[in-house]
């Protein structure tokens, strides 16, 4: 029992926090998302929440961030970026409705601040939490069990430097509490609360350059993120991989006039955890064949034991595939999109989001619009999935940004400007 309900949870959380495709349900169910089909061995992780994009400028931009230019959120996309932040403190708040065309209690919030300490140092802070609103649980026979409320929240704090003219590298400290399982369990395990810690480490080159007569910048960052411990809720036995991920892009911004630039930019992921075996399946029933240990036996040449310990998992992610290399190239994430400026006050927005459909199934495009005035400024953000009745349809996101110039003038009688 006690195996059922964590795995039901993992499906639950994985379809809450990443929206995967109805395609991929219809064609396999429960065994799909959890790694006993064998042509859609989609990755689950705990704290899935992590990995969303939290604001709506990267959301609407395909969910793109690592290069762009710096802004408050750097600390989710890239922590390196802050160092190259001219305001000196900026906030921003984010609100997301998830999974609206479902259910009508689940939402995203996340909260972010920097501080510039000097021209080349910066710290920043955040927090994110997710309400997953009311599930009720049932047994495998479809009893009724508790009705529960599963809450999620990290916090972070990162340092960021330059390191030369064009270069800046960032580490961030999350902590993170996933309460799912509270008041939950079963053969005398009683659930809890899953508590674990993780570090990002990003750098971020960027460099003005002349293109075609117009000035522009090139950009180029790299962001190893959430790399901690695994994660337990019922049992040290029973600990799940948390979101490890590599994000690596870049971006071009070029400034067609005073008034007008226009910025394109790709992000490309992987996430860093073991990809899900090949288990072997009994030929009359089709299940998932069980060890003495009630744990299921990988099939020949079926891929690596996922059960191994962070680093090497997150080392060894690039070679556990059990297709080989053609399998780990599907397992990489796309995002790209375009962003145009108007005078730095009017912002027009862009992109595609690509997930293998083996992997996941998630494609969707964006749009956005953003809004500056003075110290204020808004985004706005809406996914329009290629499937019709995507969980992840009519999905709108919203921040609210607030921003002080860097240092007052040093002129006695003359005010500071706050842009």
């Amino acid at each position: 029992m006690k195996y059922f309900i964590r795995y039901s949870f993992t499906l639950i959380v994985a379809l809450a926090s990443l929206g995967i495709s109805q395609h991929v349900l219809a064609q396999g169910g429960a065994a799909t998302v959890l790694g006993q089909d064998d042509t859609r061995r989609v990755i689950t992780t705990a704290v899935p929440f992590l990995a969303i994009s939290p604001d709506s400028r990267a959301s609407g931009m395909g969910d793109v961030g690592v290069a762009t230019t710096p802004d408050a959120n750097a600390t989710h996309w890239n922590p390196a970026k802050l160092a190259f932040l001219e305001p000196s403190f900026g906030v921003s708040a984010s609100f997301t409705p998830w999974l609206s065309k479902v259910v009508n209690d689940m939402s995203i919030s996340y909260l972010s601040a920097y501080k510039k300490i000097n021209q080349q140092q910066a710290l920043g802070l955040s927090m994110r939490y997710f309400d997953l609103g009311d599930i009720q649980l049932t047994d495998q026979q479809g009893g009724l069990l508790n009705l529960v409320s599963p809450r999620e929240f990290s916090l972070a704090a990162t340092f960021a430097l330059q390191l030369g003219e064009n270069l800046s590298a960032g580490l961030t400290g999350r902590f993170i509490h996933s309460n799912l399982l509270s008041n939950t369990g079963s053969n005398g395990t009683e659930g809890q609360a899953g508590i674990s810690g993780a570090a990002d480490l990003g750098v971020y080159y960027t460099k003005d350059v002349v293109f075609n007569g117009n000035e522009g910048n090139w950009a180029f960052g790299a962001n190893l993120s959430n790399v901690g411990a695994r994660i337990t809720y019922l049992d040290e036995n029973q600990a799940d991989f948390i979101p490890t991920n590599l994000r690596l892009g870049g971006a071009f911004t070029t400034y067609l006039d005073p008034y007008n630039k226009l910025t394109f930019a790709v992000d490309f992921n992987k996430l860093l955890v073991p990809t899900t075996p090949i288990y072997l399946r009994d030929s009359i029933t089709d299940r998932v064949i069980v060890n003495a240990n009630n744990d299921p036996i990988i099939a020949p040449g079926g891929g690596k034991d996922p059960d191994r310990p962070f680093l090497s998992a997150m080392f060894g992610s690039f070679a556990d595939a059990p297709d080989g290399f053609s399998e780990e190239l599907r397992e990489v994430m796309i995002s790209a999109g375009v962003e145009y400026w108007y005078n730095n006050l009017f912002a027009v927005r862009t992109g595609y989001f690509y997930e293998h459909e083996s992997k996941g199934n998630r494609k969707y495009f964006t749009a956005g619009l953003g809004l500056r005035y003075q110290v204020f400024g808004v985004d706005f953000a809406y996914l329009l999935p290629q499937d019709q009745n995507h969980p992840l349809q009519e999905t709108l996101r919203i921040s609210l940004h607030f921003n002080i110039d860097a240092t007052p003038t040093e002129t006695i009688g003359e005010e500071s400007d706050l842009n």
